[in-house]
């Protein structure tokens, strides 16, 4: 049985950071895209950032750029979100998802992706 279970989450001021964690098992994911999203009440749900199969190429949305970094180690099968310079906007629950694409370049859209976790919530204050 394949599950990411997320960790991390939770309460944080304006300007502070977080570190999101996503451990794959039942499988490996070292050869397969993974990506971050979020979804926050009433919005719908987006890419916050991937990275391809080998770690070597990322996305992030314009939002975040500068101040989240996603990074794989293939080794461990895990995938991390590092969430510096928050902001009360980027509150939401977060998913880590797995491509079935094997080799492949980074996912933005979500049904590009097979797999999901349980989701983390993380809330940013003023």
């Amino acid at each position: 049985q394949v599950q990411l279970v997320e960790s991390g989450g939770g309460l944080v001021q304006a300007g502070g950071s977080l570190r999101l964690s996503c451990a794959a098992s039942g499988r490996t994911f070292s050869n397969y895209p993974m990506g971050w999203f979020r979804q926050a009440p009433g919005k719908e749900r987006e890419c916050v950032a991937a990275i391809n199969w080998s770690g070597g190429s990322t996305y992030y949305v314009e939002s975040v750029k500068g101040r989240f970094t996603i990074s794989r180690d293939r080794a461990k099968n895990t995938v991390s979100l590092q969430m510096n310079s928050l902001k009360p906007e980027d509150t939401a629950v977060y998913y880590c998802a797995a491509s079935g694409m094997f080799g492949g370049v980074y996912r933005t859209v979500g049904h590009e992706y097979d797999y999901w976790g349980q989701g983390t919530q993380v809330t940013v204050s003023s």
